[in-house]
């Protein structure tokens, strides 16, 4: 769980130094208020090109090219399956027009291309959905955001603990401390079955000291998201899963988008993920598709596929799914700094991200092992773009080569 933080912050720097990449010198602080070798060696991979990059191009449903160039995002996702990632997804759309394009394969065993509405792991994307879920609750009067948690879980948090108000689970200045568990990439593998209940994981958190008062700084974790779930299934009486499905994926029309529980598989066509691992002096790749999700509910498990994410965020910026004032809290940074110094990034489930123009990107990255995965708009959506890696080294500390690409070419063409 400390990893989280830190790998948060590294897509972030990449985002704004690409940035910088893409106009030296025109951007400007967030606002502070609302607005490895493949296994077979590289000859392999080298070989399967062909294959993985015919879905170059292809139009996703409802999305026309119209005069849009996706040129750039076409060299950023070609060549692949190689040592960093073995397939890609990539969906952009702009006042010229949609484009959504694969490349890659959906798996290193049969080499067969990347399925079409390929569904995937959308990692810390999920804080989007949980997020909404909330302030679904707080527009119908269920939920104060000013209000105590330890009033709406009564005996989660030690008696003599500072009051943590509702708000502050979803912007990140709880302080709540997250539980500090054993590295490496083995132990990983060896646990990724394990099942976790939230309060278990709020316990293993609260046997660190308190990161810092509620509500005086800012730092990104899961843990105010992991409780936000656990009150959202207290005041519904259903489970997350539930919630998720009947609040926002049903009406959207969203087919792929679910909460998995205890399952460790994706359902549905989707793209296998790998992690890679040196043993013996030589690095394989571990499929690491099957993975239980248990350790991160409501904070990272969510699994979605891009044509999904674009009718969530769509419909989510347009407040369709949260009303206002309620959706004011998604686009407002608290004001505070960082636990770093800096000024906070953070909004309820999204991070503001200056663009050269002017203007704010507000987007959400995430990873699991073998995905990373992001959604990214616009205030007034002309501007949108999701994307999803099968990234080799996904929660490593460098972020993936092919998703620097996409980020770069996607922020060229704002």
């Amino acid at each position: 769980m400390k990893t989280t933080n830190r790998r948060t912050v590294l897509v972030a720097t990449a985002l704004g130094a690409l940035l910088t990449v893409t106009a030296p010198g025109t951007a400007s602080a967030a606002p502070r208020t609302a607005d490895t070798p493949a296994p077979g060696s590289a000859a392999m991979a080298a070989g399967s090109v062909g294959a993985g990059t015919a879905a170059l191009g292809r139009g996703g449903a409802g999305c026309r090219p119209g005069t849009l160039d996706p040129s750039p995002l076409r060299t950023a996702i070609a060549g692949l399956p190689s040592a960093d990632a073995t397939s890609a997804q990539v969906r952009i759309t702009t006042p010229e027009g949609c484009w959504t394009g694969t490349s890659g394969v959906r798996d290193l065993r049969t080499q067969s291309p990347v399925p079409p509405h390929a569904r995937f792991r959308v990692g810390s994307a999920t804080k989007v959905f949980t997020a909404a879920l909330v302030l679904q609750l707080a527009a119908e009067g269920r939920v104060d955001l000013n209000g105590p948690v330890q009033g709406y879980l009564p005996g989660l948090l030690p008696a003599d603990y500072p009051t943590v108000t509702v708000r502050q689970l979803l912007d990140h200045t709880n302080g709540i401390p997250s539980p500090t568990m054993p590295g490496g990439v083995e132990w990983q593998l060896a646990h990724r079955y394990d099942r976790w209940a939230p309060e278990q994981i709020v316990r293993r958190g609260l046997d660190n000291d308190r990161e810092f008062e509620p509500g005086e700084k800012q730092h990104y974790t899961n843990m105010g998201y992991i409780v936000a779930g656990l009150l959202i299934e207290k005041v519904t009486g259903h489970s997350y899963a539930t919630e998720l499905d009947r609040r926002i994926a049903r009406p959207l029309g969203l087919r792929d988008t679910y909460a998995p529980g205890d399952d460790p598989r994706i359902r549905g066509p989707h793209a296998h993920g790998y992690q890679a691992v040196v043993r013996g002096g030589a690095t394989e790749l571990v499929d690491a598709t099957t993975w239980s999700q248990t350790f991160t509910p409501a904070s990272g498990n969510v699994i979605s596929s891009l044509a999904d994410l674009d009718t969530f965020i769509t419909a989510l910026f347009t407040g369709r799914v949260v009303p206002e004032p309620q959706l004011t809290e998604m686009f407002t940074l608290p004001q505070v700094d960082d636990v770093e110094g800096g000024p906070a990034r953070y909004s309820a489930g999204l991070t503001a991200t200056p663009l050269p123009n002017g203007e704010t990107l507000w987007a959400k990255t995430g990873s699991r092992f073998g995905y990373l995965a992001a959604v990214a708009s616009t205030r007034d959506g002309r501007f949108r773009v999701e994307y999803s890696i099968t990234a080799t080294n996904a929660k490593g500390e460098e972020l993936s080569a092919t998703a620097q690409a996409v980020i770069r070419a996607a922020l060229g063409m704002v």
